[in-house]
């Protein structure tokens, strides 16, 4: 097959009729454009072109070569056209997946603003607690809460976040608060990720940390579906502060040892590569570390 600049060059002479005006077009020396297609007559063994002193024509040969050549590569130009320009504004498909407990109204209102400030860009959300593969499942960004499994991707730590222990009044009613952590062995818990309803939560105070092992009446691997049996009074659950501020503000909930915490959990942003970064992802990126209201802490 021909080199594809000798037949670009080719193309353009017979646009211009006029090896210098092509030359110029392409920012190319005269004589480089003149060697170019005597390089490409050659690989293809016709005359292409009639060379006078005032003009260029072309042969019968070179009438149905451009014919064929023209359309092939404006089609080329557009598909490179539509990369440039994808690189210069916003826009495209936004792949990107976030664990359920991300599922929250500042979460909407953070997308609901980020689309409307970029109308051009069209986001597909998937809803996941399991850990894609980003490239097999061609995500373009993934929001993870917890420490890291994957070094494979790139990761952008956006923040921590903690849990608190919150009960239901109509639970804590005719019982006793718990006063220290090891109470907690003696109260029905509502445990997410739980084995065999059984499970540990590592709590912090300042400087003194402790490990409980509770139990309780029912467990979940859904993290709404844990806050609404502790909201309906099953037991103390431990759950994402920013999931139950509401909650804790109009009394539907009640903050148990208000001292203790989970550990800080990081929050990453995830994406396959630095190279060549979509502007579509770029622009999320930034608008996600300049969020006003993050489900997280800043660092």
């Amino acid at each position: 097959m021909a080199d594809l600049d000798n037949i670009l060059i080719f193309v353009k002479v017979a646009q211009f009729e006029s090896i210098t005006r092509a030359a110029r077009s392409l920012g190319t020396p005269i004589s480089t454009v003149s060697r170019r297609l005597s390089v490409l007559e050659s690989e293809l063994g016709v005359s292409l072109l009639r060379r006078t002193t005032r003009r260029v024509t072309l042969t019968a040969q070179g009438r149905a070569y451009f014919s064929r050549c023209q359309e092939p590569l404006n089609l080329l130009q557009e598909a490179e056209q539509v990369l440039t320009r994808a690189q210069r504004r916003p826009e495209g498909l936004l792949r990107i997946t976030v664990p359920v407990i991300v599922l929250q109204e500042p979460f909407f209102n953070f997308m609901s603003a980020f689309m409307k400030d970029n109308a051009r860009i069209r986001v597909e959300l998937v809803v996941t607690n399991l850990l894609l593969d980003l490239i097999a499942e061609n995500i373009d960004v993934a929001i993870r809460v917890g420490e890291l499994q994957d070094s494979s991707v790139v990761a952008r730590r956006l923040g921590t976040g903690a849990y608190c222990l919150v009960a239901a009044p109509e639970y804590l009613k005719g019982r006793v608060l718990p006063a220290e952590p090891a109470d907690l062995k003696s109260h029905d818990c509502v445990m997410f990720n739980a084995k065999n309803n059984e499970r540990d939560w590592d709590l912090v105070s300042g400087r003194r940390k402790v490990r409980v092992h509770v139990s309780g009446p029912v467990a979940s691997r859904d993290i709404n579906s844990a806050s609404a049996f502790v909201h309906r009074g099953h037991g103390i659950g431990l759950l994402p502060s920013r999931y139950c501020e509401e909650a804790i503000a109009k009394g539907k909930l009640i903050r148990v040892l208000p001292k203790w915490t989970s550990s800080p959990i990081p929050v990453f942003a995830l994406y396959p590569t630095r190279k060549f970064l979509p502007l579509r992802l770029s622009v999320f990126l930034d608008a996600l570390v300049a969020w006003k209201d993050p489900l997280w802490i800043r660092e």
